[in-house]
């Protein structure tokens, strides 16, 4: 599957870093940003992560509720969020055939001349009835939270 404007994602459960567990129909009722990234601590997605936890009063003013989403594990998360003061929820997709599997942002990827599997920076936004509104494939970080604010106060 890719990502299509218009479709409601798959309802597929991600754990937390709390021992809880969320799925984008959690959000339903209101807008929602979920932003998918490589690997906690790498300097793009810690960049992104503190982009969007430093703008995350604005996504709340706006009714848009946000989520960062990987591969790490649990631990890992608590670890990014506190060394970064991230207030930005983040959610792990490590199960085989998770959302990102599903929506084709876990893919594959080359680097140096080496073929692998991983996250391509995708954001989404999703609208109050869990429709796909704007998709971002392959973001670049510098100003995508920003970009990704003024689409919410355009719904």
């Amino acid at each position: 599957m890719t990502i299509t404007e218009g479709e409601k994602l798959p309802d597929i459960a991600m754990a937390t870093p709390e021992g809880g567990e969320v799925r984008p129909s959690d959000f339903e009722g209101r807008s929602a940003v979920l932003f998918f990234y490589p690997k906690d601590n790498t300097p793009g997605c810690t960049t992104e992560a503190k982009d969007f936890s430093a703008l995350k009063a604005d996504f709340d003013q706006a009714g848009c509720a946000l989520l960062g989403i990987s591969k790490d594990s649990p631990q890992k998360h608590r670890n990014f969020i506190a060394k970064h003061d991230l207030t930005v929820p983040l959610a792990t997709d490590a199960q085989e055939g998770g959302l990102s599997d599903k929506l084709g942002v876990w893919a594959e990827k080359k680097m140096y001349g080496r073929t692998f599997m991983g996250m391509v920076r995708t954001t989404i936004l999703l609208a109050p009835d869990g429709t796909v509104v704007r998709v971002w494939p392959k973001v670049k970080v510098k100003g995508h939270a920003e970009e990704v604010l003024e689409a919410v106060r355009n719904l």
